[in-house]
């Protein structure tokens, strides 16, 4: 049973650092979007190349995805400044 557990704890591993990484590419499209990179004029016709609204689901979706697989907690970091 110990063996189990540690090959479901692997695979969530796994699978967290997965989410990460799409989670970061997401955030990286999005940001794409939002600075033109992904949208042209020309000639008064607008082409777009990827739908934001489509990024930024995925973006949640990730984002669920990795709060399921850490217990719903947040990676937080408390920072004390330092008088030199």
């Amino acid at each position: 049973m110990y063996h189990m557990e540690i090959k479901e704890q692997a695979m969530s591993q796994s699978r967290l650092e997965q989410a990460r990484e799409m989670l970061a590419l997401y955030i990286d499209a999005e940001k794409a979007i939002l600075s033109g990179a992904q949208s042209y004029n020309i000639a008064g016709q607008s082409l777009t190349r990827a739908h934001l609204a489509e990024i930024r689901k995925g973006r949640q979706e990730q984002e669920a995805i990795i709060a399921s697989l850490t217990g719903g907690r947040r990676n937080f970091r408390r920072v004390v400044p330092v008088d030199w």
